[in-house]
């Protein structure tokens, strides 16, 4: 199986959550909200939002801005939530006695949460860098592809 992070291996990071003590349903209902948007955004979305998951996400962006800004030397400025996602985990399983020395069971669900940022200034100097080679290719059409002129055919 090839791994999908290593095609952009140098300008994403990410951050990994485990076994958060939260349903997978409540947490994707925030990690939706902030899919896409800048760093900065995300953290004022996330302080501002009432729910219980905001603070595992919110510490998994900083985590995650951390990372990049340590391991790679990204600036947090230009950093943008590429991809976020979040996955069931396993369920904890316990037993509540009740009346009659019966019992009743309590599942405990939890999810695995995934934030990659990404750096859009390395994204946009490609860019740059594409255009420029295509402008090169523009100005001398008699150039082939290896690099040769062609005939001009007169």
């Amino acid at each position: 199986m090839i791994d999908k992070r290593k095609a952009n291996r140098y300008t994403e990071v990410y951050a990994l959550g485990q076994h958060i003590c939260m349903s997978a349903h409540k947490a994707r209902r925030v990690i939706d909200q902030i899919r896409g948007r800048s760093y900065e955004e995300t953290l004022m979305i996330l302080e501002l939002m009432p729910y219980r998951a905001c603070s595992a996400v919110l510490k998994l962006v900083y985590s995650a801005a951390a990372n990049a800004t340590h391991n790679k030397g990204f600036n947090e400025t230009s950093l943008i939530i590429s991809k976020a996602e979040v996955n069931e985990g396993t369920t904890v399983k316990k037993l509540k006695p009740r009346a009659r020395g019966r019992s009743y069971p309590i599942k405990r669900s939890t999810c695995h949460i995934t934030i990659v940022l990404k750096d859009i200034s390395l994204d946009e100097q490609e860019e740059i860098d594409k255009t420029k080679s295509y402008k090169l290719e523009l100005r001398n059409p008699y150039r082939n592809k290896s690099g040769g002129l062609w005939d001009k055919g007169l």
